[in-house]
């Protein structure tokens, strides 16, 4: 499938990639590099549309998103995001989502591109009550733009008294660049930035403003591959990476997402009834190499995890990794096996700090 920015992929150069059933620019001709600094020094835009978007609303909404996914939400106001996971019943993930809350009985719910059929199925079969639901991802397109320069950008397009003001908020039926869009103070590479959400025909002009906009500030076009190594940078959990349906959720790290004092919700006793046997940590490096994912973990001769992900990290300029770790290992000297080589580690209690 195309994204609707797929033709203007191809114009700007971008070197195209299979990517959850979408055809994706994984780099332009700058290169990752550039693309992952110009994010973290100026500004970067990223087409996002391959992700999920559906509309849930009703008398009971709340209520039954309340059941479905680990967070609250009857204490959001509108204009509120929250991150949540849909876990199932054996305390896995489903898929982890961003959830805005656009109305007393509305919400409109982002989802990954990989699992859009498989969460709507999962939505339809459980959500109760008086209660509608709509997957709208094929009419959405949406637009990241990230990096310290990102408001300046904006502000050049619009007041900036319209964008919202503050991270994990947003602001919804603006006017922008000729295009009705939902604006939000959110991201996933670890810096100041926004989203935007439109028609899919809006998207190329858009996208075209925002480009033009920010041209004396050093913004360029950035791909899957900076997306990836931002977001690993900035220790944010990738699904099927740090998330899975057969990896406990409480292992990763997460319960400022998932509200156990709330009376039920899908997957609450086996979230609860996880022993912890492995963590989600962050580690770096002390040897020469670079630890990709799925390299095993050892103390001594034994196995104690796996790197889930990992990268050359432009930024701190050094190997980083994300592990699923024996609780009981964390404290004793690491290695991760690399090709048959073994690549000394050390645990870290943060990669890079966010700036959002």
């Amino acid at each position: 499938m195309k994204t609707p920015l797929f033709e203007l992929h191809l114009e700007l150069g971008g070197s195209m990639v299979d990517f959850a059933g979408y055809r994706l620019p994984v780099q332009y001709a700058s290169g990752i590099l550039a693309e992952h600094n110009a994010v973290r020094n100026a500004a970067g835009i990223f087409d996002v549309s391959h992700m999920g978007e559906f509309v849930v609303k009703g008398k009971d909404a709340v209520l039954a998103l309340e059941r479905l996914l680990s967070n609250r939400f009857a204490d959001m106001s509108a204009g509120q995001v929250r991150y949540a996971l849909m876990l199932n019943d054996n305390g896995g993930t489903v898929d982890d989502v961003l959830v805005y809350r656009t109305g007393e009985e509305s919400f409109f719910i982002v989802v990954n591109a990989a699992n859009k059929a498989k969460d709507a199925d999962w939505f339809r079969a459980r959500l109760t009550g008086e209660v509608e639901f709509e997957d709208i991802s094929d009419n959405v397109a949406e637009i990241a733009l990230q990096g310290p320069k990102a408001c300046a950008v904006m502000s050049r397009l619009i007041d900036p008294a319209e964008l919202p003001d503050k991270y994990y908020r947003f602001r919804k039926d603006i006017e922008f660049c000729g295009a009705r869009c939902l604006i939000s103070r959110t991201g996933y590479t670890g810096e100041q930035g926004y989203e935007i959400y439109c028609a899919s025909a809006d998207a190329p002009e858009l996208y075209r403003a925002l480009l033009a906009a920010g041209k004396e500030d050093g913004l360029i076009p950035a791909g899957l591959g900076a997306r990836d190594t931002l977001r690993l940078e900035a220790g944010m959990p990738l699904y099927g990476h740090e998330l899975s349906e057969t990896m406990p959720a409480a292992e990763a790290g997460l319960g400022f997402a998932v509200k156990t004092d709330k009376p039920e919700f899908i997957g609450k006793e086996a979230y609860l009834a996880c022993r912890h046997e492995y963590r989600r940590c962050f580690a770096e490096a002390t040897g020469r190499g670079i630890v990709r994912e799925g390299a095993p973990i050892y103390s001594g001769s034994e196995q104690v995890g796996v790197c889930t992900s990992g990268t050359y990290a432009p930024t701190l300029q050094k190997s980083v990794m994300m592990l699923r770790l024996r609780v009981d290992a964390a404290d004793k000297p690491l290695e991760a096996e690399v090709r048959g080589r073994r690549i000394p580690i050390a645990i870290v209690p943060e990669l890079y700090r966010a700036k959002r």
